[in-house]
Order: C-alpha cells, then sequence, then structure tokens
C-alpha cells in the first residue's frame, strides 16, 4: 500500500473531536490493534477546517497513547500520510500519523493581543 505524505500547514485549524481510542483489530474478539514494536494503535477524530470550507472530520491512527489530547483542544500532527484502500465493494482514504500532540494554549495565544 503506497502512503501519500499531507502537508498539515495547508489543513487549517485541527481540533482533536474525539480523545484518543484504542483501534480494534477483531471485532469478535475485541483484540487491540498492536503496531511491528508492539505498541498498542490508538485512533484520534480530528476536525480540519480550510478557510472558506466546511469542517471535515478524519480519523487519524497514531502508534501509543497521545498524552494530553483531550476533545475540543487544538492539536498538532506530525508525519501525516493517507492511504487509499479497497476491500471488495468498499474502498476510502485512511490516515496515519508519527504522532499527534496537544497545541499549548500560551503558544497558540503568543503574539495575538490576548482577549477573547
Amino acid at each position: 500500500m503506497q502512503s501519500i505524505p499531507v502537508d498539515t500547514t495547508r489543513l487549517g485549524v485541527l481540533r482533536c473531536a474525539v480523545g484518543p481510542e484504542p483501534k480494534i483489530a477483531d471485532f469478535e474478539s475485541k483484540q487491540v490493534k498492536k503496531d511491528r514494536e508492539g505498541n498498542t494503535v490508538y485512533t484520534v477524530a480530528v476536525t480540519v477546517r480550510q478557510d472558506g470550507r466546511r469542517v471535515s472530520v478524519i480519523e487519524i491512527a497514531v502508534s501509543g497513547e497521545p498524552k494530553g489530547v483531550v476533545e475540543g483542544s487544538e492539536v498538532r500532527v506530525t508525519g501525516l500520510e493517507a492511504f487509499a484502500w479497497a476491500m471488495g465493494d468498499r474502498h476510502g482514504i485512511s490516515f496515519r500519523a508519527a504522532a499527534i500532540t496537544p497545541v499549548l494554549a500560551s503558544s497558540a495565544t503568543a503574539g495575538k493581543g490576548g482577549g477573547a
């Protein structure tokens, strides 16, 4: 499966819509998905809003639990890749990232004059 790098600087503000949840590999046995090193793979739903466009939600898989990422918080996604997939008559795009980290409020508002 070929990966396509995604330029996150063009995606606008990224916010956590649903906090990190372990990705399920087998729904019958409830087995959690692991990466090659044995780390649990988590999914995080992230809202994407480019200027003048509607909000989209994408689910991003990441190895290891993203610490400090909570619903509603602005996040930084590092090493985002997209993968096209097909299974029978179903197809879509999945996303994987090297890391998802919270954007600290102080750095997000620095230089903007504060206020609401």
